[in-house]
């Protein structure tokens, strides 16, 4: 669940055809050691790091060292394809919750075209060779949610491929949870394979497994939206430690500032299909998983929307934080992570 934010990013029109422009107007970064992000990804090409997330037209960062920030002020969707706004009525140019991954030579984009509060959503594909170009192809649409028809919403993408080198698509924001899809070669959706819940915030199922948590009668309201419900889970990010695929979510309610009480927690499966576990056994399809970060109170009201890497010779965790410092603006927040003796993540200072 997005609310449109204010970025410090500035949609630039241009001559283009499509998303594709070799002649683009010209813009000059500015450089910050305190990058304010929402739903950042992150990845490395050419000794320079790359964030991705919310923003108009998507947010773009560069670093040498991953303290010092350039942000990009053209975004990387200088048009938005015209099927994206056919397919959502209300979207204007607020691009939420991109993911990025290089797979096969090419990397990969996937990003959400929505509207707060509602599940009539799009999730679409870019791709390019380099991101040092700046120039993506549009690859049209992998999957569209629409009120009335689907249990789920189309956004918060997120790829994983599998170690049999299959690539998957997770997402989900509110209603039945988290989904997850088989892809085919292309990034989209494989014709034989159909969208399954891996994740809820409560359990809502009275004939669950015994590894679930009771029902709860009285779940809170949400205090967002009228149409979501309170199955308040969203953005989820599944890396591959080990044995297990981990399974990051977050709980509860982002983009209110200051008033935010976004969390993360996780769970593991040894297959990427699932049924991904808490550590107490408790299935995350029925409310399971592990807390593993939220504000502290003393920089960050609330922290969520994650990614972890293995990058720099460590696993790295990153999401946006409400900063207490800066009223509840949304900041990048970056972790190492270590694991502990049974196979679960921590985060270090």
């Amino acid at each position: 669940m997005k609310k449109s934010i204010i970025i410090m990013v500035t949609l630039i029109a241009g001559a283009t055809l499509g998303l594709r422009s070799q002649d683009k107007a010209p813009y000059k970064p500015f450089v910050t050691d305190i990058p304010m992000v929402h739903d950042p990804v992150m990845t490395y090409e050419d000794s320079t790091y790359h964030i991705f997330a919310t923003g108009l037209g998507i947010q773009h960062m560069t670093s040498a060292d991953r303290k010092n920030w350039a942000v990009h002020t053209e975004p990387v969707m200088s048009v938005i394809p015209k099927w994206a706004h056919d397919s959502v009525p209300g979207f204007t140019h607020h691009v939420w919750a991109p993911d990025v991954i290089k797979w096969h030579g090419k990397w990969w984009m996937a990003y959400s075209c929505s509207t707060f509060g509602k599940n009539g959503s799009t999730i679409g594909l870019l791709s390019t060779r380099k991101l040092a170009s700046g120039i993506w192809d549009d690859e049209g649409c992998i999957v569209t949610s629409r009120g009335g028809r689907d249990n789920w919403n189309a956004i918060d993408p997120n790829f994983v491929i599998d170690d049999k080198d299959q690539p998957w698509l997770v997402w989900g924001s509110f209603w039945d949870g988290i989904q997850l899809v088989r892809l085919d070669t292309t990034m989209h959706i494989a014709k034989d394979s159909k969208p399954q819940t891996i994740a809820r915030r409560f359990n809502l199922d009275s004939k669950a497994s015994k590894n679930a948590l009771p029902i709860n009668p009285n779940p809170p309201k949400n205090p967002t939206s009228d149409f979501a419900g309170p199955n308040a889970i969203e953005a989820p990010f599944i890396f591959k430690h080990g044995d297990y695929y981990y399974l990051f979510v977050s709980w509860d309610y982002c983009c209110q500032g200051s008033k935010s009480n976004y969390r993360v927690a996780v769970g593991r499966s040894k297959t990427v299909e699932g049924p991904y576990l808490d550590s107490k056994g408790i299935d995350m399809r029925y409310g399971g998983g592990n807390l593993f970060i939220e504000g502290d109170k003393k920089q960050f009201e609330a922290a969520g929307h994650c990614a972890a890497y293995h990058m720099d010779d460590q696993d790295i965790f990153i999401c946006h934080g409400y900063s207490i410092d800066h009223q509840g603006a949304s900041i990048l927040i970056q972790r190492p992570i270590s694991w502990t003796a049974d196979g679960w993540p921590t985060l270090k200072n």
